[in-house]
């Protein structure tokens, strides 16, 4: 007990650190643009105001944006659940030769920098028809080598006992992975929705470089238009941030008790 009293001791001041940046963005974008830039910057509002809010809903194309990256973060989770459990459940209890070696191969894509892979994907989706379209920023998110090997580790956890039995009541591959496996892998499956989220929605990079037309711009890529070399719109870029974190801050909560289940669970119960 003194050890977690202890530990909540370190834990407590370490999460106000963390929050505090996330506390002052939101403070931020209720401030006029005169309290903004004044020196040394204040960090409370004298006087609150929601122009930055009106400025990104009215005056620019935010909403666009929003729905856009919408598109992208859904796209992105549905690939994600379907394709990498298929792939995790199939690297985890099918026999076929070149399993390992295949499994590893998939392994070492994760090594490689993002930024190598840059060009080659650029020219790929230019012959693909892709390139300055939506099709460019949800192509890259269906699936990754790391939701399979999440999705993997999980799967052989579960007894096969289970799997078994439901064969001999007569359940086709299909049948068990669908009724049996996937329903068992919600905790798994609740965190891959997460972290894919997260990447998804935030992405940046990857768009600048393929997405020049305003219509197919994402939410962190149309954001990025607010800071300029000479002049940064501080009130709507805080108040782009804080409606792009909501739905964020909103997954976690309702995901965190599903992290310590995925990397715990045993597949018994009682």
């Amino acid at each position: 007990m003194r050890r977690r009293h202890l530990a909540h001791l370190f834990l407590m001041p370490a999460a106000l650190l963390f929050v505090a940046p996330l506390v002052w963005m939101v403070l931020t974008a209720f401030m006029p643009d005169s309290d903004i830039n004044t020196y040394p910057p204040k960090l409370w509002p004298e006087h609150f105001t929601t122009a930055g809010f009106t400025r990104i809903f009215t005056e620019d194309d935010y909403p666009l944006w929003l729905a856009n990256t919408v598109i992208v973060a859904v796209a992105a989770v549905a690939g994600h659940v379907v394709l990498c459990s298929l792939a995790g459940y199939g690297f985890a209890r099918l026999s076929f030769r070149g399993r390992g070696l295949t499994f590893g191969a998939l392994m070492a894509t994760i090594m490689v920098p993002t930024q190598v892979l840059m060009i080659p994907t650029f020219l790929l989706f230019k012959n693909m028809g892709l390139i300055d379209t939506l099709g460019a920023a949800i192509v890259p998110w269906l699936a990754s080598a790391f939701g399979v090997f999440l999705m993997r580790q999980f799967f052989l956890s579960l007894p096969k006992e289970l799997e078994e039995a439901a064969t001999i009541d007569g359940c086709s591959r299909l049948g068990v992975f669908f009724r049996v496996v996937l329903p068992l892998a919600r905790p798994a499956l609740a965190t891959l929705v997460v972290f894919t989220l997260l990447g998804a929605w935030n992405d940046l990079l990857w768009p600048l470089i393929a997405i020049s037309s305003e219509d197919s711009y994402t939410l962190q890529l149309g954001l990025a238009t607010f800071s300029g070399a000479r002049h940064t719109e501080w009130s709507a870029l805080m108040a782009g941030n804080v409606v792009a974190v909501l739905p964020l801050v909103a997954a976690f909560v309702l995901a965190q008790r599903h992290f310590v289940a995925t990397m715990s669970f045993s597949g018994l119960k009682g």
